[in-house]
């Protein structure tokens, strides 16, 4: 019986923490919610199947993603991998110190947001050279800074933003074929420059 993937999953391993440092694979499991084989992903984050395949292999040894089925697709036949899982928490029973545990939540947020900023620049690239053949292409940007008191504040601020984002997601998702897909990648970081409280 195929087990249901879960919305949040503890991570009790070193192994399955630093798997989810390398943005790469963090990035492929946000976009196995769905089945998806590597063909698939690959396409979606513009890489190649080869390396995809490769981080696919090492996601599922560390228990973080799982083989749901597999289908033909012309002569081959493609495995179809799902995320155990659509979040991830540290465990304390990690066993590390609190400082380290922060330090690698700081780290993999930080090079997820480098490798997000990298493909954000290719995707606007593409667009801006669709835009010159004077094809319309819609699109919106937020910049926006906030000053928040404490490390308190500002874990309660990321996880109602969190939220928020979600339910408008909701809202105005469709399940409708042959619409157009919008990609939404949203940031909370500090500004550069500003002092932390």
């Amino acid at each position: 019986m195929e087990q249901a993937q879960l919305e949040t999953y503890v991570v009790e391993t070193p192994e399955q923490a630093m798997a989810l440092l390398n943005p790469l694979r963090a990035e492929i499991l946000s976009r196995l919610a769905e089945p998806a084989s590597a063909s698939e992903v690959a396409r979606s984050i513009q890489e190649i199947p080869q390396r995809i395949n490769y981080h696919l292999k090492a996601l599922e040894k560390v228990g973080l993603v799982r083989r749901v089925g597999s289908r033909q697709v012309r002569n081959l036949v493609e495995v179809l991998y799902m995320a155990i899982a659509r979040t991830y928490v540290l465990s304390e029973g990690l066993n590390w110190a609190g400082n380290t545990v922060q330090q690698i939540k700081d780290q993999g947020s930080l090079a997820h947001l480098v490798h997000t900023a990298e493909r954000i620049k290719r995707d606007a690239l593409k667009l801006m050279e669709r835009s010159d053949q004077e094809e319309e292409i819609p699109s919106a940007t937020l910049d926006a800074q906030i000053q928040l008191a404490s490390a308190e504040a500002r874990s309660a601020f990321v996880e109602e933003y969190m939220q928020l984002v979600k339910q408008l997601v909701s809202k105005y998702q469709t399940a409708a074929k042959g619409q157009e897909t919008y990609q939404v990648i949203l940031a909370v970081y500090p500004n550069e420059g500003g002092e932390e409280k």
